[in-house]
C-alpha cells in the first residue's frame, strides 16, 4: 500500500470484518479470529512506520461504536469483564508511563474498544509483535538492521533490530528461547513476559515456525555463563518486537538432520537426509552451516585465481558458450538448433582463449565461465556442467613457463585459503572431517613415464601408451603421497594420441605430447599442454582426428595471419573445492549439479 489513506481504509474493512465475525457466534469463532487480527496487527504496523504514530480510530467512530454496545448490550458489562478491562488498563498505563506518549484520555478510549475474547491481542500493545505485511517496497524506515557478525560484547546495551531464520524455538516456563540463523552464524534470543511482552507476545513468538524469517527488536545483552549452542557464545538478545517478515511451511527436512556428521548420527541413532532428497530441496540443504562454509570457500577459490592472475598482467575475457561445431572434437556434446544451423554448447572455451593470446594480442588472458560436456558418467567426480577456470599464455621457448605459473597458481589458492577461510574451515571438518592437504615448494613434478614405473614397482599394471584409468590414478596418488609426502603434483609428457588435436607434439618422440594434467589427492584437476601455433601441423592434426575443417576454419583461419608460441590450462572448480575439502561427491561443491540424471532444480 502506497499511502496513508490506504492503509487506514484497510484497517477500517478488517476491523469491520472482525466485527462481524464476532457478531456471528461461530462456534470456531477464536480459531478464525486469529488471521484477521493477526492481519490487523501488520496493517497496524505499516501505518506506524510510515506515520510514526500508533493508529488510533478517529474519535467519532469510536463514539459510534460505543452507541452501538450500549444498545446491544443495555445492562453493560459484568462484574467479571469490568475486572478484566481494569486490569488491562493498568497494563497499558504502565507501558504508557515508560513510553511517554499516551494520556489517560487515550487509555480509556482504548480499553473500550477492547473484545474479552481477544484482550491481548486486539490493543495497543500487540503493535510489539505481529506477521509483517507483504514487502514491496513500500517505505523506508530508520531501522538500524545488524548482522550476527557485528555484534560484540563492547555493545551490550545498544538496542539494534536483526532478521534471520528460526534456527531453533523452545518454550521453557513462561518465555521462549529462539536461536537466530544468518548464513552460518547464530545467536541466542529470549522472550519472557514483563513490560510490553504480554503473554500474547510470547504464544505469537512461540507460535512461529522453523525456518520462518524474522524481525526482531532486541537489546544486546551479555549471559550469565556461555551460550554452546550457538556461534555467538558471550551474547544475548532480550527481544521486545517479534514480527515474522515470511513464514516457512511444509519445510520437508530440518536443516539440524541435513547438518549432521553421518558417522555421530550412526552412533547416537540420530536422523539423517539422503543425497537425493537433499539435492530436491536444494535450497534448505545449503542453509546448513557445512555448505554455507563450502560454498564461501569456492568463492573464495574463484577470488583468489582472479587475483592472481590480475597481478601477473592477465586479462580477464569472456567467450561464447553457443558454438558452431565441437570445440574439441569427439561427440561429447550438447547439440541444439541455432535459428536454421547446427550448434552446440562449449565444451571448453579452448579454441577462443587460444585466439585471444596467441592470434589476438592479448597474449595473458583468463576466463571463469561454464563447460558443458555431454558424458554419461555417473560417478562421483563427473558433471554435465561446471565451472571452468581457464587460462592462456603466451610462452618464449618452453611449456614449462606456463607450468611454473600453474605452480605458483595453486600455492597462491591453496595459502589463500588456510589464511583466509580458518573459520569456514572448522566448521565443515565438523560434518565431513578431513586431513589437510598437504603440498611442495616448488610444486612436484613427473613425467608420464616416471608415474606408469611407479604403478608397475607397486605391482599395478599400466601401459607407456594409455592414458590413466581412475582406479590407477587413485593409486598413483597414494604412492605419490607416500614417497613425497604431498597430495598435489604435476605430470607431464603423456601420450599424443589421448590428447586433443590443438596439443604441440614431442620434438624428440612423436608418439609423447608437450601436454600435462594436476592432481589433487589423486584425481586429476587440470588438464593443458603447449597448442599448436603453426596453421600446417593444426591442420595436419584436425585431419587426423577426422575433424571437419569447416567445422573449425574460423580457429585454424586465427592462425595464417602470425601466431605466438603459447600453452594454457583448464581447471573445473567444483572439482578442486570436493579434493581440497577431501569431499566424496562432487554434488557437494556443485550449487545445483547438472549430471547425466538431474536437469532441475
Amino acid at each position: 500500500m502506497s499511502s496513508v489513506d490506504e492503509i487506514v481504509s484497510a484497517i477500517n474493512a478488517k476491523g469491520e470484518e472482525i466485527r462481524l465475525l464476532k457478531a456471528s457466534n461461530s462456534p470456531t469463532v477464536k480459531a478464525d479470529l486469529e488471521p484477521l487480527i493477526a492481519s490487523l496487527l501488520a496493517l497496524k504496523t505499516s501505518y506506524k512506520d510510515l506515520t510514526g504514530e500508533s493508529y488510533d480510530k478517529p474519535k467519532e467512530e469510536k463514539i459510534k461504536k460505543e452507541e452501538n454496545t450500549e444498545s446491544i448490550k443495555k445492562e453493560g458489562p459484568s462484574k467479571s469483564e469490568l475486572n478484566k478491562l481494569k486490569r488491562k488498563e493498568a497494563r497499558v498505563a504502565a507501558i504508557s508511563a515508560k513510553k511517554g506518549d499516551i494520556t489517560e484520555e487515550s487509555i480509556s478510549e482504548s480499553t473500550k474498544s477492547i473484545d474479552k475474547t481477544t484482550i491481548d491481542q486486539d490493543s495497543e500493545i500487540s503493535e510489539f509483535f505481529g506477521d509483517y505485511p507483504l514487502i514491496q517496497s513500500t517505505v523506508i524506515t530508520d531501522k538500524n538492521y545488524r548482522r550476527i557478525e557485528e555484534l560484540t560484547e563492547d555493545k551490550a546495551g545498544l538496542t539494534i533490530w536483526i532478521r534471520g531464520r528460526v534456527a531453533v524455538s523452545r518454550s521453557v516456563g513462561k518465555g521462549v528461547f529462539i536461536v537466530l540463523r544468518q548464513g552460518f552464524n547464530t545467536v541466542q534470543a529470549v522472550i519472557y513476559p514483563g513490560g510490553n511482552t504480554t503473554r500474547a507476545f510470547v504464544k505469537y513468538s512461540a507460535s512461529v515456525s522453523l525456518e520462518s524469517i524474522v524481525d526482531l527488536k532486541a537489546e544486546i545483552t551479555i549471559p550469565n555463563s556461555p551460550i554452546l549452542s550457538t556461534t555467538l557464545k558471550n551474547i544475548e538478545l532480550s527481544v521486545s518486537e517479534i514480527h515474522v517478515v515470511s513464514r516457512a511451511v511444509d519445510v520437508p527436512f530440518s536443516v539440524e538432520d541435513a547438518g549432521r556428521n553421518i558417522v555421530e548420527a550412526a552412533e547416537k541413532s540420530l536422523p539423517t537426509v539422503l543425497q537425493d532428497t537433499l539435492l530436491n530441496y536444494r535450497w534448505i540443504d545449503t542453509r546448513t552451516p557445512a555448505n554455507q562454509a563450502i560454498f564461501r570457500i569456492q568463492s573464495g577459490v574463484c577470488q583468489l585465481f582472479r587475483e592472481f592472475f590480475i597481478q601477473k598482467n592477465f586479462i580477464e575475457i569472456h567467450t561464447p558458450k553457443l558454438i558452431g561445431g565441437a570445440s574439441e572434437g569427439g561427440s561429447n556434446v550438447f547439440t541444439l538448433k541455432y535459428f536454421d544451423q547446427p550448434a552446440c554448447l562449449a565444451q571448453s572455451p579452448q579454441l577462443y582463449k587460444q585466439m585471444a593470446a596467441a592470434c589476438g594480442g592479448f597474449e595473458r588472458i583468463f576466463e571463469i565461465g561454464p563447460v558443458f560436456r555431454a558424458e554419461n558418467s555417473n560417478t562421483h567426480r563427473h558433471l554435465c556442467e561446471f565451472t571452468g577456470l581457464d587460462f592462456e599464455m603466451a610462452i618464449y621457448e618452453h611449456y614449462y613457463e606456463a607450468l611454473q605459473v600453474m605452480s605458483d597458481l595453486f600455492i597462491f589458492i591453496f595459502d589463500g585459503i588456510s589464511e583466509k577461510y580458518k573459520n569456514e574451515l572448522e566448521i565443515i571438518s565438523q560434518q565431513y572431517p578431513f586431513e589437510p592437504i598437504k603440498y611442495l615448494r616448488p610444486s612436484l613434478r613427473l613425467t608420464f613415464q616416471e608415474g606408469i614405473t611407479l604403478l608397475r614397482e607397486a605391482g599395478i599394471a599400466a601401459e607407456y601408451d594409455e592414458d590413466l584409468s581412475t582406479p590407477q590414478e587413485k593409486a598413483l596418488g597414494a604412492i605419490v603421497k607416500e614417497k613425497y609426502q604431498t597430495d598435489f603434483y604435476i605430470m607431464d609428457k603423456y601420450p599424443l594420441n589421448v590428447r586433443p588435436f590443438y596439443t604441440m607434439p614431442d620434438p624428440n618422440n612423436s608418439a609423447v605430447s608437450n601436454s600435462y594434467d594436476l592432481f589433487i589427492r589423486g584425481e586429476e584437476i587440470v588438464s593443458g599442454a603447449q597448442r599448436i601455433h603453426d596453421v600446417n601441423l593444426l591442420i595436419e592434426r584436425a585431419n587426423h582426428w577426422k575433424i571437419p575443417i569447416d567445422s573449425v576454419q574460423s580457429y585454424i583461419d586465427a592462425f595464417k595471419h602470425g601466431a605466438l608460441p603459447h600453452a594454457g590450462g583448464g581447471i573445473g572448480l567444483e572439482r578442486v573445492v570436493m579434493l581440497y575439502l577431501g569431499l566424496k561427491n562432487i554434488r557437494q561443491t556443485s550449487m545445483f549439479p547438472r549430471d547425466p540424471k538431474r536437469l532441475s532444480p
